[in-house]
């Protein structure tokens, strides 16, 4: 039986199945947060909110950007972890963390000036 991805498990040996179960539930954790990164979009569309309209879809694109952005994390960020577990290497760092945070911020400042706009 063949496990996919092929390209991460091919290589190196099983770890110990606490540590595969933990990388797991961080990408489930990454799909959450995609998930709530798109529901935010929607909403900004769905709600009368009373904003400027260019304010509102700059801020939902942000939005759906983000989602992207997480969901792509939480694959790519899974593969390598489950990779550098395999080989015995040291865990990679939190690639787009801070980007995120940073347009959280960015999208609900959109949302605030186009309150006062």
């Amino acid at each position: 039986m063949t496990r996919f991805p092929s390209r991460v498990y091919r290589e190196g040996d099983e770890p110990d199945p606490r540590f595969s179960l933990a990388n797991e539930r961080t990408f489930l954790a990454w799909l959450r947060t995609a998930l709530a990164m798109y529901a935010a979009a929607f909403a900004l569309e769905a709600l009368s909110i009373p904003t400027a309209t260019g304010w509102r879809v700059a801020a939902a694109g942000v939005f759906l950007a983000l989602g992207t952005l997480s969901a792509l994390q939480a694959w790519f960020g899974w593969a390598r972890t489950e990779t550098s577990l395999r080989l015995g290497r040291p865990l990679p760092g939190l690639a787009v963390g801070g980007m995120i945070v940073v347009g959280v911020i960015a999208a609900v400042a959109l949302v605030a000036i186009g309150m006062f706009v």
